[in-house]
């Protein structure tokens, strides 16, 4: 009964703010096309249809983008011909989708979680299977799919504590949820461990699938390329979120000279343009990344900062840095991915808060790919003495030997998914 009202409640907010979420998207489609595009997917319908008894998979955002592509190729090898349904939620996401797609699929964004536009989208797409990846728990999307008979695995799983806390508050809304799905894919024990806490009836544990991406060789070997033609040492704020820049540049201007170049890649695109405002209040001069061509690394030495303004050259900028500040881990955000530093032998300086990769960061930190410090001001200051190590060579063989020492969850995975296709 309890659940019953809970849901009931949910549903009521949901198509109340209705209005609000659509008036969001175009507000953010001033700086970001995208989201004003394909309006009638987010309420179930839509011009595209995937072909009935599809693989529908869930990547809401980039790094469940990414993560999903070592699963999807996986998934392809063992299962020739397999037709994808391939859903987001944000543009980055969609945009990083689309090379995943092959002839016969079909790509849109996942509708709202309320009742009429969840019911609306499996009626129109019919997949045989579904995919959530990581967090992606939607009560009437996974209440509908039971309706509809569609099994629901939730893949390359994660829960911190922190979030457990959290569901723990709602669970006559989220425990119904976590229970219908059909098998849990956790990338720890300690996952694994939370999950089943919270409802997930049959768990197991695969890994992380983050270990399985390969970063694109060109962009690591044009990276490398850049910074041998710099001849300057280079430290790399990686995925930086809202309140990390001003304290790292805050930080950086009270390092004495010569400082290594400061190459800053904000998280989001669409904040570009306030850091860019940011380092010129701080005073320091830049370049834009947008703006660089190889002839322009010459007067590299003039210039304090480099702002990296373009999307999917993570691996680039990588290979460019002698060493990484780890973005998300200064404010309690839980940190981004610092599996794609390891593979591309980056060696990282971590802050207080990586609850979101609490299993891959202590590995880190065990094998000696990575340090970690309590604030930016000391990250910076550690990252500046890494950067001109004589031993820094040592930091890229643990990190390479890391991110190689933990592959293999997209093909368990892959073979876990596959087992609870529908027969017939």
């Amino acid at each position: 009964m309890k659940a019953a009202i809970a849901q009931a409640l949910y549903s009521t907010l949901l198509r109340l703010g209705t209005p609000l979420f659509l008036a969001r998207l175009w507000w953010r489609g001033r700086r970001e096309p995208a989201y004003r595009r394909h309006w009638a997917e987010r309420l179930g319908g839509g011009r595209r249809r995937a072909a009935p008894g599809a693989l529908w998979l869930h990547a809401v955002s980039l790094g469940e983008t990414r993560a999903a592509t070592p699963l999807v190729e996986a998934l392809r090898q063992a299962r020739p011909g397999l037709r994808l349904l391939l859903t987001h939620g944000t543009a980055t996401g969609r945009a990083a989708g689309k090379a995943l797609l092959q002839a016969g699929d079909v790509q849109v964004w996942l509708p709202y979680d309320t009742p009429g536009a969840v019911r609306r989208f499996l009626a129109r797409h019919r997949p045989a299977l579904g995919v959530l990846m990581e967090t992606e728990i939607w009560p009437n999307l996974l209440h509908a799919a039971r309706t509809a008979q569609v099994p629901m695995l939730l893949a390359n799983a994660r829960l911190s504590e922190k979030s457990a806390r959290k569901g723990r508050r709602w669970a006559a809304l989220l425990q119904p949820a976590v229970a219908s799905l059909r098998q849990v894919l956790a990338q720890t024990a300690e996952d694994a461990a939370r999950l089943r806490a919270a409802g997930a009836g049959e768990v197991q544990v695969c890994g992380n699938l983050k270990f399985d991406q390969t970063p694109p060789a060109k962009l690591v070997a044009l990276g490398l390329q850049w910074r041998q033609a710099l001849a300057r040492p280079v430290v790399l704020g990686a995925s930086t979120r809202e309140g990390e820049e001003a304290t790292l540049l805050a930080a950086w201007s009270r390092l004495a000279a010569p400082r290594p170049l400061l190459l800053l890649v904000p998280r989001h695109p669409q904040r570009f343009e306030e850091v860019e405002a940011l380092i010129r209040q701080s005073g320091m001069s830049l370049r834009r990344r947008s703006s660089l061509d190889v002839a322009m690394l010459a007067d590299a030495s003039a210039v304090d900062v480099w702002l990296g303004d373009s999307m999917g050259e993570m691996p680039l900028y990588y290979g460019l840095s002698d060493v990484a500040l780890l973005g998300g881990s200064f404010e309690p955000l839980g940190g981004q991915n610092l599996i794609e530093a390891a593979a591309c032998g980056c060696p990282l300086v971590m802050g207080p808060h990586t609850f979101n990769f609490a299993d891959a960061a202590e590995r880190s930190l065990a094998a000696g790919a990575s340090i970690r410090v309590d604030d930016m001001a000391h990250a910076v200051t550690r990252a500046a003495a890494l950067a001109t190590d004589s031993a820094r060579n040592r930091w890229v063989e643990a990190a390479l030997a890391f991110a190689s020492a933990h592959r293999g969850a997209a093909r368990a995975m892959a073979g876990a998914i596959l087992s609870n296709w529908p027969k017939g």
